[in-house]
């Protein structure tokens, strides 16, 4: 078979080509611009304070109708840096955002903005003025790597929670926030001038942070507040408090982040009153992350240090994947997956302010060297919100496959509901957990505390009568293919239920000390247990 090449003008696609390449040199054309920031007087050489020139970069591209503000290499020392619509920040390789900290006469960073709402929660989830790099009602921005952020001069400091507001309030005593402080992070006014995190959003659209590292991130690495449509992307975090916040976000991705944070928790999804009103959180995926509380530093330089025992609230180093505590507008629809827990708390999901937990899963867990509950679900009342708030509810909640070893005996799985708010339709399926033991007899008979208004940790219940898992004030429990055991001896029951309505157990497996029952039950109805080796079949 022979074959003829007709000529492209026979074809007819010459006009067709030519339009295609003009179409394509369009594009090329209307890529957005760079915009270094050595050209508008950044120095790099961490002494000179670059943030005006990056300001005036910044401003430059958002006047060229967006574009890339490029950071060669270098160290580019800096008070606030203000992010604006259509931008992008490229921190190259070898650069390097070096937090400046504030001295009279050398600078300092923006004021806190005034917040109506800031007395719901605590200081820091209330302002954004103060991140080295902030943004509020922003679309289509991104800060990319390789570079870093290093916040060595953002404080960590800041008031503790703040009470609710009351019908009596003035415009003075609206200023005197309760604190609540601890010999780490000590109780006081926000400074003027201060910065306090690495990078905070609010009411954004349309944002991307990928594959740069965040080093002394002060109070919060990363602050999103009411920011939609959020992708977080291979970042490395080591720092010495909140690693990445997402509060009344929705329409969020996180994957393939390392996080160290010995002293507050890795990753946190929040819903607070911050923006003045409830919002939900919802819609967000976590996956392929590791999260770990390893000495502060010890992650970025290898060493994975593990001289820190305590966190700043007198319990085990932080570092987890947490719901709440901050809960007044809810979350709704997660789901997380693949993420690794080391030298760190466990998985948390807390609900205490008013909102609603509801639809969510939690699937392929490894964890190692746990410092409280591998699994802790509290529904609480603290109530940290305008008055007549509602009690929270959590319901459907499906966590599979979770491993876990090395943990802490003192706290088993732990869900927990408050009289006449009960957890609902928990799920648990292929879990196994191995406690280190050493439970006493007088700890198999000890009364959990109820601490209904308490900030929700393990650790507000005591050491518990149970050391694989202990249920109260819940309905229609389930637990399948679930097994526990312990390294040492010890002489609690492997499972208490209490004031549980519909509890169905499915191919259990406990260890269990000579005499030493593997359920108790009190005030539990429509008990079920079937093909559970070491306990009989009942119903």
């Amino acid at each position: 078979m022979r074959f003829r090449f007709l000529p492209l003008r026979r074809l007819g696609l010459t006009g067709c080509l030519t339009g295609c390449l003009a179409g394509a040199g369009l594009a090329r054309a209307a890529h957005p611009a760079a915009f270094d920031v050595r050209a508008y007087g950044a120095a790099g050489d961490g002494k000179a304070i670059d943030s005006p020139a990056i300001n005036r970069a910044i401003a430059a591209a958002a006047a060229a109708g967006g574009g890339t503000v490029v950071f060669p290499a270098g160290t580019y020392l800096c008070f606030s840096i203000h992010l604006q619509s259509h931008i992008t920040l490229h921190l190259g390789s070898g650069a390097t955002l070096l937090a400046a900290k504030p001295a009279a006469g050398f600078g300092q960073y923006d004021t806190a903005e005034p917040n109506a709402a800031d007395l719901y929660q605590d200081f820091g989830h209330s302002h954004w003025h103060t991140g080295l790099i902030w943004g509020v009602d922003l679309e289509q921005v991104a800060i990319l790597g390789p570079g870093s952020i290093d916040g060595a001069g953002l404080t960590r400091f800041g008031p503790g929670p703040a009470r609710p507001r009351q019908a009596s309030d003035t415009p003075l005593s609206l200023g005197a926030r309760q604190t609540a402080g601890n010999a780490e992070f000590p109780p006081g006014t926000q400074m003027e001038g201060q910065g306090d995190k690495a990078i905070a959003l609010r009411g954004c659209r349309g944002v991307t942070l990928r594959d740069f590292t965040i080093r002394r991130g002060g109070h919060f690495a990363v602050l999103a507040t009411g920011v939609d449509n959020l992708a977080i992307e291979n970042l490395r975090i080591d720092t010495n408090r909140d690693a990445l916040d997402l509060d009344c976000c929705q329409n969020v991705r996180i994957a393939g982040c390392t996080i160290n944070t010995p002293n507050d928790d890795a990753i946190t999804l929040k819903s607070s009153y911050a923006l003045g009103a409830a919002r939900t959180t919802e819609n967000v995926t976590i996956t392929g992350c590791q999260v770990s509380g390893f000495d502060e530093g010890t992650l970025l330089d290898g060493t994975y240090g593990r001289t820190q025992v305590l966190a700043p609230d007198r319990d085990g180093v932080t570092g987890r994947i947490k719901f709440g505590t901050e809960s007044n507008g809810g979350l709704k629809n997660v789901a997380i997956a693949n993420c690794v827990f080391t030298h760190c708390r466990g998985f948390a999901l807390e609900a205490v302010d008013g909102g609603a937990i509801e639809d969510v899963t939690v699937s392929n867990l490894t964890m190692r060297d746990i410092m409280n509950s591998p699994i802790f679900i509290r529904l609480g009342s603290r109530g940290r919100g305008p008055q007549n708030s509602p009690i929270s509810t959590v319901r459907r909640v499906a966590i599979s496959h979770v491993t876990a070893s090395d943990v802490d005996p003192r706290y088993p799985i732990l869900i927990c509901g408050i009289a006449g708010h009960p957890v609902e339709d928990v799920t648990l399926s292929d879990i196994q957990v191995l406690y280190r033991g050493g439970g006493t007899r007088e700890q198999a008979a000890a009364e959990a505390p109820e601490h209904d208004n308490s900030y929700p940790e393990p650790s507000m219940f005591g050491v518990l009568p149970a050391y694989g898992l202990f249920v109260r004030q819940a309905v229609n429990f389930a637990a399948d293919h679930l097994r526990v055991g312990f390294a040492q001896d010890d002489q609690r029951p492997a499972i208490l239920l209490a004031d549980v309505a519909g509890a169905a157990f499915d191919h259990v497996q406990a260890q269990h000390a000579a005499g030493v029952p593997v359920f108790r039950l009190r005030q539990t109805t429509g008990f079920a247990l079937r093909d559970s080796a070491g306990a009989p079949g009942a119903r």
